[in-house]
């Protein structure tokens, strides 16, 4: 069985998990075990049980669209308050990273991806830091001093947003014809590229620390455009291994509170690509 390169997405998958079958019988009945049955494309599904509602396409739409009503929520009414005293912008976007993390940790380690409350909490923590970060790349620019602002950071923000899920939207389109099969050995490739910049990153941000000076990949410069490319190919095909993980427990059967695990997992992938272009689009405007 394949496994996602996003943690949350294989938390959710391993917590559905039982030896000797890729899925358990999800929702089962005291009395007896469901019986296995392969599906179209020869992979083991079950039959649903008599407890327990099993979950579907709307709630992984429903839940998705929640989370992400929630944190657009935050991130607006984060983003006006900043507008009014600028010097939050740094304290919010330091609560909201830090704890957003500190969420993502507790549901991928804690087993508490099905959880409502920690994928709430979550939004509510990464609506933080995505208004104030957005504040931050569309109104100062990469040099530290302010940029045009008004309608400019507006323009800038709108088409951040227009990109993601335009890229959001066109990987399921590719996932739904099949245009790239998320195979085994494209999981690994995928995630030793995501391993790879996270290593990058890490090594950036000791040098930013140490020097106070952003760096070749964060500088808006002919390295910084292509690592932030990079990074958005990686998220964008992230999509794919997330909509396969999401098909196959839907096949398999799974509870229908996985959902929640679901859409927090396509919620960190979908912030992530979002502001990668975001700042990609900084970059092009300085």
């Amino acid at each position: 069985m394949r496994e996602s390169s996003n943690p949350v997405m294989r938390g959710v998958v391993r917590d559905n998990e039982k030896a000797g079958a890729p899925y358990a019988g999800f929702g089962q009945a005291a009395a007896g075990a469901q019986s296995v049955i392969l599906d179209s494309a020869g992979q083991p599904t079950y039959a649903p049980a008599a407890a327990g509602r099993t979950m579907t396409i709307d709630d992984v739409v429903t839940k998705t669209g929640i989370t992400l009503g929630v944190l657009t929520a935050v991130a607006i009414a984060a983003y006006a308050i900043i507008q009014t005293s600028p010097g939050l912008a740094m304290p919010l976007w330091g609560i909201g990273m830090v704890g957003g993390l500190v969420t993502v940790l507790i549901a991928s380690f804690g087993r508490k991806q099905d959880k409502p409350g920690i994928v709430l909490t979550y939004a509510v923590f990464e609506g933080l830091f995505v208004g104030a970060i957005s504040h931050l790349f569309a109104n100062v620019s990469i040099a530290g001093g302010a940029s045009e602002g008004g309608t400019s950071a507006g323009a800038l923000i709108g088409q951040a947003v227009l990109a993601t899920f335009g890229v959001f939207f066109g990987m399921l389109i590719v996932y739904k014809v099949g245009a790239i099969r998320v195979t085994p050995r494209f999981t690994r490739m995928l995630f030793a590229g995501i391993v790879g910049v996270a290593v990058l990153m890490l090594g950036n941000l000791v040098f930013y620390l140490f020097t106070g000076s952003v760096g070749v990949l964060r500088d808006g410069g002919p390295i910084a455009i292509i690592f932030s490319l990079i990074c958005i190919g990686l998220a964008a095909f992230s999509f794919l291994v997330d909509f396969d993980q999401a098909d196959r427990l839907i096949h398999a059967g799974a509870p229908s509170r996985a959902a929640w695990g679901v859409a927090l997992g396509l919620t960190v992938t979908l912030v992530w690509l979002y502001v990668e272009i975001l700042r990609l689009l900084s970059y092009f405007r300085d």
